[in-house]
C-alpha cells in the first residue's frame, strides 16, 4: 500500500450505543485498496459492533463512514453488499442444497432472456474459483462442504458482486493447518486485485504472517492503528488490553494427590482405540494432537455424550456406566464441550439461566426456580470470572465470544466437579481472557481439581499442562512430562515424523 494512496475506506469517530450500553465510541477505520488490514481486540472492544456497520446490520449514532469518497449509505444489508461490502463470517450461511454456483449468485441469478443462465453461472463461478486459486465444481451441491471451502464460496460470492471490501470475521477459528494455509493465499490473491481484506483474528501469530497493518480497539474505541512492521506481540496486547500480561499462562503449583480418572482401553469402533490413561487430583493433563486425530471424541466418551463399545472410565474409584452424562454429572465430572454456541448455551436464554441451568434442583423448590437464587448464583460467578456484562436478564448472545465461554465455565464451576474437561477453552476469545481462563483453571488445579484440557494451541497445553498426552488417527501415541516437552517433539508424534 503506497503512502499516498486514497483510502477506500473511511470510518471517523464512530459512536453507536444499545440502551445503556456503549458499544463504539470514538471508533476509526481507515482501509487503502490492495491491504490486509488486521482488526485486533479482546471480545467486546466493539469490533463485532464496527464490522456489523460496515455490513449494514447496524447504523452508527454519530461520526461518519465514507466508501470510495461518498457517503456510506447505512442499514441496509443489500445496500452495503452493492456498495460494494461483503463480509465473510466465521460460520458460513450457504443453502446446501443448492449448487457453489447456485450459491454464489444466490438472488442474483444471471438471465439468458427470460430463463436463468444455469451454464453462465457455472461458467463464472469456475473463473472466479480459479482466480481465488482453488479448484471446487461449481455444479456440486454444498451440503457435506468443509468450513474452508464454504468460505471461498462466501468469498466467490463476494467477488461476484465487485466487492472493493472484504472482511473476513476469524476465518481460521474452525480450519486445520493446511486450510489455513490456502486461505492465506486467497487472501492475499485479493489483496494483488486490489481489494481491501479486514482480518479479525486472535490469534496474532496469523496477524503478523499475513496482514500489511495492524488496527486495535478498546472498549469501544480505537486506541492504535500503525504498518504491522512497526508492531509486535508485546505492543498489540498492551493496546489490547490497556496494560502488560506477564504471564499469559500462570500456572501454579499445585501438589497431586489420588487418582480422579481412570480411563483403561477405551475404544469406540471408527473413532478411537486403546485409549489408557490417570488424571490426579490437582493435575492438569493436556490432549494435544492435529485436528481430526480423535481428541474431542475421546472427552465425549468419558463425559458420557457417546457411549463406547469398549474398556471403561472409573471416577474417584467408581465405574461408570457408558451412555449416560447425567449420572456422570451427578458423580462430580464436568465438560466444557468445544462449540460453546452449539453444545454449551441456550443462546436466546438469559446470562442468568445459562449459569444456574446445571444447579436447577439446588435453587428450585416444589419444581418451581427461586429466581433470587438464580440471578444470586449468576452473579456471584460473574464477579469470580470478570464477566462484562449489562443486566444478567439479558440473552447470552449479545454477549462477545469470550463472555460467552466464561458463562459455559460458570454452569460447570457452579457443580464443583471432581473433574473438569475442557475442550479448546479459549478458541475464539482474546489474549485477555485467556489469561483470565488459564489463571482460573490453575487456581482449580491449586485447589485439588483433577483437569483435562484439549486444546490445538501448542504453546497452551505445554504452557498449562504438568503431562501431555499425543494423539493421532485415534490412538494415544506419546507422553510428555511438562518439562520434557517441546513444539518439536509433540509435532513429530502427533503427524507420525517420529517413532516418539
Amino acid at each position: 500500500m503506497a503512502p499516498n494512496q486514497k483510502a477506500v475506506l473511511e470510518m471517523r469517530d464512530a459512536a453507536k450505543a444499545f440502551g445503556g450500553v456503549q458499544a463504539l465510541k470514538g471508533a476509526e477505520l481507515t482501509l487503502y485498496p490492495g491491504e490486509i488490514h488486521a482488526l485486533l481486540g479482546e471480545n467486546g472492544a466493539g469490533k463485532s459492533t464496527l464490522l456489523k456497520a460496515l455490513a449494514g446490520v447496524h447504523k452508527i449514532d454519530s461520526g461518519s463512514i465514507t466508501l470510495n469518497g461518498k457517503q456510506f449509505e447505512q442499514g441496509s444489508t443489500r445496500a452495503a453488499r452493492d456498495q460494494g461490502i461483503a463480509v465473510i463470517y466465521q460460520e458460513p450461511s450457504l443453502f446446501p442444497d443448492l449448487t457453489l454456483a447456485e450459491n454464489v449468485f444466490v438472488g442474483r441469478q444471471l438471465q439468458k432472456g427470460k430463463t436463468v443462465d444455469w451454464q453462465g453461472m457455472e461458467k463464472e463461478s469456475r473463473k472466479l474459483f480459479e482466480q481465488l486459486g482453488v479448484n471446487l465444481d461449481p455444479t456440486i451441491r454444498a451440503r457435506g462442504l468443509s468450513i474452508a471451502d464454504q468460505q471461498i464460496v462466501e468469498i466467490a460470492k463476494a467477488l461476484s458482486t465487485q466487492a472493493t471490501v472484504i472482511v473476513m470475521d476469524e476465518p481460521t477459528a474452525a480450519l486445520s493447518s493446511k486450510e489455513v494455509d490456502r486461505l492465506f493465499k486467497v487472501a492475499r490473491n485479493l489483496e494483488a486485485q486490489n481489494c481491501a481484506v479486514v482480518f479479525v483474528s486472535h490469534r496474532l501469530d496469523e496477524v503478523f504472517a499475513l496482514c500489511s497493518r495492524i488496527t486495535v480497539m478498546r472498549d469501544g474505541a480505537t486506541v492504535g492503528s500503525a504498518p504491522t512492521s512497526e508492531m509486535n506481540e508485546a505492543k498489540v496486547i498492551k493496546l489490547m488490553v490497556g496494560r502488560e500480561i506477564s504471564e499469559l499462562y500462570p500456572k501454579l503449583e499445585a501438589k497431586l494427590g489420588e487418582v480422579v480418572l481412570k480411563v483403561e482401553d477405551l475404544g469406540l469402533a471408527g473413532q478411537f482405540a486403546n485409549i489408557n490413561f490417570e488424571v490426579r487430583a490437582g493435575e492438569i493433563v493436556g490432549l494435544a494432537g492435529l485436528v481430526g486425530s480423535g481428541r474431542s471424541e475421546v472427552v465425549r466418551a468419558i463425559f458420557g455424550i457417546d457411549k463406547y463399545d469398549k474398556g471403561s472410565v472409573w471416577l474417584n474409584g467408581k465405574k461408570l456406566k457408558p451412555g449416560n452424562p447425567s449420572a456422570h454429572m451427578v458423580a462430580g465430572m464436568a465438560l466444557v464441550p468445544e462449540d460453546r454456541r452449539q453444545q454449551g448455551l441456550f443462546m436466546s436464554s438469559s446470562i442468568n439461566k445459562n449459569s444456574a441451568v446445571t444447579m436447577l434442583k439446588r435453587i428450585s423448590k416444589l419444581f418451581i426456580v427461586r429466581q433470587k437464587d438464580e440471578g444470586k448464583l449468576a452473579s456471584d460467578w460473574g464477579k469470580i470470572l470478570q464477566l462484562k456484562y449489562a443486566t444478567g436478564h439479558d440473552p447470552v448472545d449479545r454477549l462477545s465470544g469470550g463472555n460467552q465461554q466464561k458463562v459455559v465455565l460458570a454452569k460447570w464451576l457452579a457443580t464443583e466437579p471432581k473433574l473438569l474437561i475442557v475442550d479448546e477453552p479459549t478458541r475464539g476469545i482474546d489474549v485477555g481472557t485467556k489469561s483470565e481462563v488459564h489463571r482460573l483453571l490453575s487456581q482449580k488445579a491449586q485447589e485439588g481439581m483433577a483437569i483435562v484440557m484439549v486444546s490445538s494451541e501448542l504453546p497452551e497445553v505445554m504452557g498449562m499442562a504438568d503431562r501431555i498426552l499425543v494423539m493421532r488417527e485415534g490412538r494415544m501415541v506419546g507422553e510428555f512430562d511438562r518439562k520434557q516437552a517441546t513444539a518439536e517433539k509433540i509435532i513429530a508424534v502427533a503427524t507420525g515424523a517420529s517413532g516418539k
